[in-house]
């Protein structure tokens, strides 16, 4: 039968997604779950793996037979997640020792304290390009270690395994405990605190500084993987055997489905959180001001293309926090419609800090403010605040970017849920001042590992052909004034001070 599909499974913080492509890039099937979130303290978030497993495999399912699609016709399967998220769990079992530790998830702030006043700062940005905070996997897992009987010492025998969220997908896929592949993709190391950038193998200084054995961690592939990672089973979800040949985190994936190949490119997702990436080339670029240095792909082993990346911890979140904690909304897309209900924010800020603030602050202490308050202020100004605050925060990233790489934005690519929204996605441009352009796929992470599994098994013959398929939904331009732009971003500035080192220390 010939093949003419791609699969790709999009397991992301809210919920899990299996998307079928076809040879042009567009939707052939879509099927989605959420999954339950888990609140233990202020500040822990976290996930069930098995029910992020079992959702897995029912949207594959629902995927195949509402199109009625024959798995037969697809070539390969793709991967792109959730990254930092952690998960250790019995290789002999397929059962996970504790819950997946979410990269929301602020309960290794003491460990990531100690880890900083043992002087591990300088070793950390220089190997893995990133900072310490509890955004990565690293301290997760070593949270595990210390905080689960028998963990430890099961770690050192091989008898506990850790992987993102990619891993854990990708080990069920292709058998569990039953000879499944652990493996995981260069872009997805990078975010472990464990991975030398230049070297794109796990640093064995920085695993003996943190505690964390090696026997534990999968082996490292590129995100594009002709050697294939393994194959499905005819009893699992997909009723076949179809190679698993693509992983790649949602950001990078986001990157990649929006064909970012060129240096100085950019996109700004739009989920949970924003996640603005710049395609930097084949040397990784040092950030001096509060960005991120990883790995945007791999296609082939031991090579990687690098990005910088501004990672803004919650965005959309905030819509959902007003949603169900405040029932301010009923659902996110009564925001846009209530946002332009009122001229302005009238005179207040949200700073969403409830995980702290990452790009470009790092400030593990700060924590939500909402400021300006007088009694005029509705809940038709609290929406549009919360939509500004995405914006601006995204202008941090954009200002630390411009910093670093000395390249000046004039188009930002946009995707993700929220990017449906037009309003926000005109603040945006007229709190940037460039054009936004949105493209006709919107899911870009899942087109991203599709794409990489495409090209694997020649689906696909390079970067051309996926260049090609790319095209545009709409484009927004900047209607706002400089001196209105520069006004609203300098009272955003005060308001973020007032959130930082709120927890002190």
């Amino acid at each position: 039968m010939k093949k003419k599909y791609i699969a790709a499974i999009d397991q992301g913080t809210t919920g899990t997604r299996c998307i079928i492509f076809d040879k042009d890039g567009r939707v052939a099937s879509s099927a989605y779950e959420e999954h339950r979130q888990f609140y233990p303290q202020p500040g822990g978030v976290e996930h069930n793996p098995l029910e992020i497993w079992e959702k897995t495999k029912r949207v594959i399912k629902s995927a195949l037979s509402l199109k009625r699609i024959d798995p037969d016709e697809i070539a390969g399967i793709g991967v792109t997640n959730q990254r930092e998220t952690t998960i250790v769990w019995d290789p002999h079992t397929g059962k996970p020792f504790y819950n997946a530790l979410v990269w929301q998830d602020t309960k290794t702030r003491d460990i990531c304290c100690e880890m900083s006043e043992s002087g591990l700062e300088g070793l950390v940005k220089d190997r893995t390009g990133l900072v310490i905070n509890t955004y990565f996997s690293a301290p997760k897992i070593r949270w595990i270690l210390e905080n689960i009987a028998g963990v430890k010492e099961k770690a050192g025998r091989g008898d506990a395994v850790f992987g993102n969220i990619d891993a854990w997908i990708i080990w069920n896929l292709t058998g569990g405990a039953d000879g499944g592949a652990h493996i995981t993709d260069y872009t997805n190391a990078s975010r472990t605190m464990l991975m030398n950038l230049k070297t794109l193998d796990w640093d064995d200084e920085l695993l003996n500084a943190v505690n964390i054995p090696r026997e534990m961690l999968p082996d490292i592939r590129p995100s594009s993987d002709r050697s294939i990672y393994g194959y499905t089973r005819k009893d699992g979800p997909f009723g076949a055997v179809i190679p698993v040949c693509g992983d790649i985190g949602d950001q990078q994936g986001a990157l990649f489905g929006q064909t970012c190949f060129e240096v100085g490119e950019v996109k700004n997702t739009y989920g949970t959180g924003c996640f603005l990436l710049q395609n930097t080339g084949a040397t990784p670029v040092k950030s001096k001001k509060g960005l991120l240095t990883t790995v945007a792909y791999g296609l082939e082993k031991g090579r990687a293309t690098y990005a910088l990346e501004g990672s803004i911890a919650v965005t959309g979140a905030a819509i959902q926090w007003l949603r169900d904690n405040l029932g301010l909304i009923k659902s996110a897309s009564e925001t846009e419609e209530i946002a332009r209900s009122v001229k302005d924010a009238g005179g207040i800020y949200f700073v969403p800090a409830f995980s702290g603030l990452f790009a470009p602050y790092w400030d593990m202490y700060a924590r939500g403010v909402i400021v300006g308050l007088t009694r005029f202020i509705t809940k038709e100004h609290i929406v549009r605040a919360t939509l500004e605050s995405i914006c601006y925060q995204t202008k941090d990233v954009v200002n630390a970017m411009y910093e670093d790489s000395g390249i000046k934005l004039t188009v930002l690519k946009v995707d993700g849920g929220a990017s449906k929204n037009n309003f926000l996605m005109q603040l945006q441009s007229d709190i940037l001042g460039v054009t936004c352009v949105r493209p006709l796929v919107e899911e870009t992470s899942a087109l991203g590992s599709a794409y990489c599994a495409g090209l694997a098994v020649g689906l696909w013959d390079d970067l051309d052909e996926l260049r090609k398929n790319w095209s545009m939904d709409r484009k927004f331009e900047p209607e706002w004034d400089e001196q209105k732009r520069e006004k609203g971003y300098e009272g955003w500035r005060k308001a973020v001070e007032r959130s930082r080192n709120w927890l002190g220390r």
